[in-house]
């Protein structure tokens, strides 16, 4: 093989992503640009501009020992980019790599399929091989800056002469399709690469602001102590809750209990990594930021100040996402813990195992009991509910979504939803066990929804600007038992059960609810607020 310059084994590698990595890109683009005489020009000066900007990249952190290991990197990572995109149009921003790294061997598992694998060998191995192969030529110290120079300032002309020479073309890509960006391979997840650095690195240790040290439980009632569970959904869409005029009979247990289905509720995020530590922050959704989560103590330390609240976090989903670090944890993903798995997957229904012991361990405190759901975790629907769950048929019994039609997706999906109406009625049916002895309690709140291929699109993930409305609505609600009823106007709550809220209400309503004095609660974002009576004598 002919030896070839450090520049010209970046000018061929830059050309081939662009032809072969980029395929959302040019779809994306041609969509809102079409193969017209007008924008032929234009669309070959994107080509042009984008290859020049990740010639320019690379040769900026060239060198003797810098070059192939870069080249290859990026083949590897822009091959499974360039797969995801494609397959589930989602976009690689800082969340998305946030949410990436927070994803366990398990979750990892269920993404991986044989497009996925032949993308990696064909766009990434085995062009890592060739390059990796390629012999190199190299010049003296001198040469090699001089060819630098050059090459970054032939990019440097490239790019902004197609700007200027198509500036009308270029003023709305910029301005008014700035979507478009997100889809270029690799410019965008190395951009993105560098933002998730420089929001999550401190520059020193991570200090943890307290938060509500001053909290204390006003109830005047001694002799019943709340009993409250929370249960944080997965990805569960709140169009696909019957309880919200779904055609699909998704909630028939739910449907025959006295609960309050809010059916106007918005997520924070449109991932669990960036929904679940926010929605128990005290920042709302506009000020949050993955900084702030980590170096600022959350509604589980304000109810923990308090000394009089007893909490528990059961998860089985990936982790807590930071949220219950300060507070008693335990992990349901695997069968040492959680007493109903079976083909590899343990069901949700096994966090409620063993609560009671725990219970009469704390009967002196109120209680707070958070289970984190596995819910409609995709794409494998198929497995997220034991086979007697599976009334809507045909499903989709693959994470290969596009190898299944959208009826087979939604039934899949749907089932899932069905054994979490089969896991919340079980809750509830805990929680009626200590009605009399105990205010008892339920919230359920997903954390995101999901896509199901509306318009293409799968999964979550989206920047919230742009995600659709069936990333961000949720399933919500919640019940109440008989003793707690009498201290809260379940009427009025029911009435503004259709108003819009949000994550952002959850910090203070279960400050609320709990009926905790501190500085830091903020009336305005309690679900609860004004919604208190007299307590009634027993």
């Amino acid at each position: 093989m002919k030896p070839l310059t450090q520049i010209q084994l970046i000018v061929i590698t830059a050309i081939f992503l662009v032809l072969f990595d980029n395929y959302s890109f040019f779809k994306n683009t041609l969509e809102i640009y079409p193969l017209q005489f007008n924008n032929i020009s234009f669309l070959i000066s994107l080509v042009f501009v984008l290859t020049a900007l990740i010639i320019l990249l690379v040769t900026l952190v060239s060198a003797k020992w810098t070059t192939k290991p870069v080249l290859i990197f990026i083949l590897l990572v822009s091959s499974l980019t360039n797969y995801f995109m494609n397959s589930y149009h989602i976009i690689i921003d800082d969340s998305m790599i946030r949410n990436t790294l927070q994803t366990d061997l398990n979750e990892s598992m269920d993404l991986l399929t044989l497009k996925q694998v032949l993308y990696f060998f064909f766009l990434g191995v085995l062009p890592s091989y060739l390059v990796y192969k390629t012999p190199v030529r190299y010049r003296s110290l001198k040469k090699e800056l001089l060819a630098k120079t050059k090459t970054i300032l032939i990019s440097l002309v490239v790019i902004i002469g197609c700007i200027l020479i198509f500036s009308k073309h270029y003023t709305s890509f910029f301005r008014e399709h700035k979507p478009l960006r997100f889809s270029t391979n690799p410019t965008y997840w190395i951009y993105s690469i560098g933002n998730y650095i420089n929001k999550t690195v401190n520059n020193g240790p991570i200090v943890v602001k307290a938060l509500g040290t001053d909290a204390k439980v006003a109830d005047t009632d001694k002799r019943h102590k709340k009993l409250v569970i929370m249960v944080v959904g997965e990805a569960a869409r709140a169009d696909h809750f019957s309880l919200n005029g779904y055609e699909k009979k998704t909630n028939p247990l739910l449907e025959k209990e006295d609960i309050i289905n809010f059916s106007n509720m918005y997520s924070s995020g449109t991932s669990t990594a960036e929904a679940v530590p926010c929605m128990f922050s005290i920042f709302d959704r506009s000020s949050y930021n993955y900084k702030k989560g980590i170096c600022n103590e959350n509604v589980l330390d304000v109810l923990n100040h308090t000394k009089a609240v007893s909490i528990l976090w059961r998860d089985n989903n990936s982790d807590s996402k930071g949220v219950a670090l300060r507070v008693p944890y335990e992990n349901y993903r695997t069968p040492e813990k959680n007493t109903v798995c079976s083909d590899g997957e343990c069901r949700d229904i096994g966090m409620l195992v063993g609560l009671d012991k725990y219970i009469e361990e704390n009967k002196d405190k109120d209680i707070l009991i958070i289970l984190h759901q596995m819910g409609n975790h995709g794409p494998a629907y198929y497995k997220r509910y034991p086979k007697e769950f599976e009334k809507f048929t045909p499903v989709c019994k693959t994470n290969q979504l596009e190898e299944c039609t959208k009826e087979e997706i939604s039934n899949a999906y749907d089932n899932a939803i069905l054994y979490t109406d089969y896991f919340l009625s079980q809750v509830i049916d805990f929680l009626k066990k200590y009605d009399r002895s105990r205010k008892t309690a339920m919230i359920y709140m997903s954390d995101h929804g999901e896509s199901l291929g509306e318009n293409g699109i799968y999964l979550h993930g989206l920047p919230y600007f742009m995600a659709p409305d069936a990333q961000i609505h949720i399933g919500s609600l919640m019940w109440f038992g008989e003793k707690i009823k009498k201290e809260i106007d379940v009427k009025t709550i029911e009435q503004n059960k259709e108003k819009k809220y949000s994550q952002d209400y959850l910090f203070d309503s279960l400050l609320g609810l709990f009926n905790v004095k501190t500085e830091v609660y903020n009336q305005k974002r309690d679900i609860f607020n004004h919604h208190w009576v007299s307590l009634k004598k027993e």
